[in-house]
């Protein structure tokens, strides 16, 4: 595969990328439709909730109250046309452009820890842009980690040399994750060290890896934590955030405030909701940063349980069909791609969900294809864009 052309199993002739993703038996019978409408109708309440927790942030808006909708709009057409290019190029393409992707990305996280790194909302993992615009290079790791990962692991064994990865793959897979990681925990962006944490733990168990190697990455991960807290590595605001969370009614005023005017907000929707644009404590402007890592908030306020239940059902149709994607293709490449997109979905809506109810810890994730954010749109975009592809690209009898 070079170029424009790709070769698919069941197609016969090689076809241009475009004419592959417009023909009608390739597009319409291949494109899995409830993962791309669950994903856009996400997208499209996420502008709702967004607009609704910022229309009255003259402080955040610039006085247009149609501020960040129209960037949430803007975000999300150009996550969608990262996805259509995604898919046009295909994850086998992409997979010969592994390491120039991860090199771009690693390149990216060092320079955060540069003077062109910035801090926002107490994490220093941005870089600004300007404009206006700044970029999270973790969210983009997050991807590089998953396909660099799992070109290592499928090499030998979907060339048909190995059954499954062998312990020497396993230990370089291991050291391509390590190294982003052990950069973006310098930042230190907590949160996104354990999205990559789980997405290893999810390629592991996708790739068929002994399962040795999954019980010692938890215990090597447990005692990293504790020595991450013993050796000082966090910022005092993440040790507060652990210790409201351990603590519910510790300082209510001040570290434990944002999860508990969380808790008010969503308890206060009821079965049904106050009404969209009508709730007290959003328009109140009570919670902070309610159109990026609160924004579940906003709907469980607005939207009441209803609405809420919603947003969990349309991820939850995702990561259903994300996990027949998995299950469905014959190549482990794209069955360990699958894998650690859902491992990475799944965490980071749990997590986001969880600890606006309190029962996760808060640490700065935005919820997949809902909360405002640039960086986090766009790769949550690609990461469709790759499960499409490894759909589409499938054998024809798979």
């Amino acid at each position: 595969m070079a170029g424009n052309s790709f070769s698919v199993s069941g197609y016969g002739p090689e076809r241009s990328g475009w004419t592959r993703l417009f023909a009608r038996d390739s597009l319409a019978r291949r494109l899995d439709w409830p993962i791309l409408f669950s994903a856009i109708a996400l997208s499209l309440i996420g502008a709702a909730l967004v607009y609704s927790a910022t229309r009255n942030r003259t402080e955040l808006n610039q006085g247009d109250p149609y501020y960040f909708l129209l960037r949430h709009l803007l975000n999300t057409g150009i996550g969608f046309g990262l996805m259509i290019g995604t898919v046009w190029l295909g994850h086998r393409t992409l997979r010969t452009a592994v390491p120039i992707l991860y090199g771009i990305s690693v390149v990216l996280i060092l320079l955060v820890l540069t003077p062109l790194g910035a801090t926002i909302n107490g994490a220093h993992a941005w870089i600004v842009i300007g404009g206006g615009f700044s970029l999270q290079p973790s969210e983009f790791v997050k991807i590089t980690i998953i396909l660099g990962m799992a070109m290592l692991l499928a090499a030998r064994v979907d060339a048909g040399d190995k059954p499954h990865p062998d312990h020497r793959t396993v230990v370089q897979a291991l050291g391509l994750a390590a190294a982003p990681i052990l950069i973006v925990l310098l930042m230190p962006d907590l949160g996104s060290v354990m999205v990559m944490v789980v997405i290893v733990l999810g390629v592991l168990l996708t790739s068929g890896a002994s399962n040795r190697w999954i019980f010692g990455l938890i215990g090597t991960g447990a005692l990293g934590a504790i020595a991450v807290w013993q050796l000082g590595v966090l910022d005092e605001y993440q040790i507060n955030r652990f210790a409201a969370f351990a603590n519910p009614e510790l300082d209510p005023a001040g570290v434990g405030y944002n999860t508990n005017q969380a808790r008010i907000a969503i308890g206060s929707g009821g079965l049904l909701g106050t009404g969209l644009f009508k709730g007290s404590q959003t328009t109140g402007q009570f919670v902070p940063e309610q159109q990026t890592d609160f924004v579940f908030t906003v709907a469980g306020e607005e939207l009441g349980f209803v609405g809420a239940g919603l947003i969990i059902l349309l991820l939850g149709v995702v990561l259903w069909r994300a996990c027949r994607i998995a299950r469905e293709t014959t190549e482990l490449y794209g069955t360990i791609v699958a894998g650690g997109i859902i491992a990475w979905f799944a965490f980071q809506a749990f997590e986001n969900i969880g600890m606006t109810l309190g029962i996760m810890p808060v640490a700065g994730l935005p919820l997949p294809f809902v909360s405002y954010g640039g960086s986090s749109m766009f790769a949550v975009w690609v990461a469709v864009g790759l499960l499409q592809s490894i759909r589409v690209e499938r054998p024809m009898s798979a």
